[in-house]
C-alpha cells in the first residue's frame, strides 16, 4: 500500500515547454481536442464528440462556480501599487453575505508589493464616467503567514461589495498565461453555466462545454447536475515540498444541494465529474457522511474535510459502503432541514487514495508537481498518468487552463 505521505513529487513532474501552454482559447469553446482513456487504452476526438463516449444514463457533475473579479490595485501616496487579490470573505464568512455588504466587509486576501504597505490606509475612488460616487477604503488588520486580512470599508451605501469588485476589479486569470487580463476573458474564462460568486480561478474543465454540447447529452439521456467549489488561488500553487507530507493542502468551500445527494445514490457507479473540483468535492462527501457516522449532529464546520483524513481513515481499516456514507449525509439535511450542504474540504487525493464515488473524469492537462496532476496519478493508476501525458505531448495537444480536454475512464 503507498504511503501518500512518503511520495516524493520529483517523480510527477514532466517537461511542459512554454509553447504548448495555451495562452488564449479557441475561438470555439468545443473544437478542443478531447483524448480518451479507457481500458488503459489512449484514443483522441473533438470535444463537440464526447456525448459518444459517455454511457447512457450516467450523472455528469458540473462545478457551478463564477470567477469574481478578484484582484484590485490600490495606490499609494508615492505612486507605489499595492495589488489586493481577495481569496475569501471572513467577516461575514459567507460568500453570498459578503457580497450584498453596502459598508464594509473582511477578506483573506493575498498582497502584492506586500513590504511596501507599512500599515497606512489604502484607498481608491470612483466617480468618472457617470458613476456615483465612491471611495474605497483597504486596512490591513492582521498578517496570516502567505495571506492578509484586509477590511475594506466604502462611503457610499448604494454600492454593494459585488459592485465594488466589478468596478474596481480585475479577472485573474493563470499567471502561467504570462499575460494581461483582457476584456474578452471576462467571457472566455468563465463555464457557460456559472452561477454562483466566489472563485478566484475557473473550473477549467468546464470551458469546453457549449449549449450544443449539453444538448447533445441530454438527447443521450445523459443526467446533468451542479455543485459548488470555490477555487482558491491554491490552485496555482506547485507542491514545494519534496516530500508531500510537508505540503499543505488549502481550504476551499463547498456546497451540495439535496436533490444532488439523492441523484448520486440512484445514479451510483455512474458518475462523472466535470474537473478535479468537482472530483474533490464529491469525494469529499463520502468523508462527510463518515464524520456523521461518528458525529451524527456534527456543526456544518466540524464537516470540514482533513487533508489525510482518507489516508487515516484506511490505515484503521475504517469501511463504510458509499450508499451508507452518502445516506448519512441525507438524513443529517433532512433532521436539520437543510436544502444545500455547505463545508469547507483540503482533502489531498493522490496515489494511494481509494475513490469511492467518481468513477470518470473530464479535466484538462495540469502543471508539472502540482496536486492536481497528483490526483489524476490516483485516479489512473500505476503510473498511466505519464503515458496519457506523453501522448498528448506527443500529438500537439494544448496544456493548462485554455488547453485541451480528457475524458478519464
Amino acid at each position: 500500500m503507498i504511503d501518500a505521505q512518503d511520495i516524493s513529487i520529483e517523480e510527477f513532474t514532466y517537461e511542459l515547454p512554454d509553447e504548448r501552454i495555451a495562452k488564449f482559447p479557441l475561438p470555439q469553446r468545443d473544437r478542443s481536442k478531447l483524448l480518451i482513456y479507457r481500458n488503459q487504452e489512449i484514443s483522441e476526438s473533438r470535444f463537440s464528440q464526447i456525448d459518444a463516449f459517455l454511457p447512457e444514463n450516467a450523472l455528469l457533475v458540473f462545478n457551478n462556480t463564477k470567477v469574481i473579479q478578484a484582484r484590485m490595485v490600490f495606490q499609494k501616496a508615492t505612486g507605489a501599487a499595492i495589488e489586493i487579490f481577495c481569496m475569501e470573505p471572513k467577516e461575514p464568512a459567507d460568500y453570498a453575505r459578503a457580497f450584498v455588504q453596502n459598508r464594509s466587509c473582511t477578506w483573506l486576501c493575498m498582497v502584492g508589493n506586500s513590504k511596501r504597505w507599512k500599515g497606512e490606509t489604502l484607498t481608491m475612488h470612483s466617480g468618472e464616467g457617470g458613476c456615483p460616487p465612491c471611495t474605497v477604503a483597504a486596512e490591513r488588520i492582521a498578517n496570516c503567514g502567505d495571506t492578509h486580512l484586509v477590511r475594506f470599508e466604502w462611503n457610499n451605501p448604494d454600492w454593494s461589495f459585488a459592485d465594488i469588485l466589478e468596478k474596481f476589479g480585475e479577472l485573474p486569470i493563470p499567471p502561467y498565461l504570462h499575460r494581461p487580463t483582457e476584456e474578452r476573458d471576462k467571457e472566455t474564462y468563465q463555464t457557460i453555466y456559472s452561477k454562483i460568486k466566489g472563485s478566484v480561478a475557473a473550473p477549467t474543465a468546464g470551458l469546453h462545454f457549449t449549449d450544443a454540447v449539453l444538448e447533445a447529452l441530454k438527447k443521450k439521456h445523459i443526467h446533468l447536475e451542479e455543485l459548488t467549489l470555490h477555487v482558491g488561488a491554491g490552485t496555482f500553487k506547485p507542491v514545494k515540498a519534496n516530500r508531500l507530507a510537508d505540503h499543505e493542502m488549502h481550504s476551499e468551500c463547498i456546497s451540495v444541494k439535496k436533490t444532488t445527494i439523492e441523484k448520486l445514490l440512484k445514479h451510483a457507479g455512474q458518475v462523472f465529474a466535470v474537473g478535479t473540483t468537482s472530483v474533490r468535492t464529491l469525494e469529499s462527501l463520502y468523508y462527510i457522511g463518515a464524520i456523521l457516522e461518528k458525529n451524527p449532529d456534527a456543526t456544518p464546520d466540524e464537516l470540514a474535510v482533513t487533508q489525510w483524513m482518507p489516508f487515516q481513515l484506511r490505515i484503521t481499516n475504517y469501511e463504510l459502503r458509499v450508499s451508507h456514507s452518502l445516506q448519512n449525509v441525507l438524513d443529517y439535511m433532512t433532521r436539520k432541514k437543510m436544502a444545500t450542504l455547505t463545508t469547507h474540504t483540503r482533502i489531498l487525493i493522490a496515489p494511494g487514495y481509494e475513490f469511492k464515488l467518481v468513477n470518470g473524469i473530464i479535466t484538462n492537462f495540469h502543471q508539472p508537481k502540482s496536486t492536481l496532476l497528483l490526483l489524476i496519478a490516483a485516479f489512473t493508476g500505476n503510473n498511466h498518468w505519464r503515458e496519457i501525458y506523453d501522448y498528448a505531448l506527443a500529438h500537439d495537444f494544448r496544456f493548462l487552463s485554455y488547453g485541451d480536454s480528457s475524458l478519464l475512464m
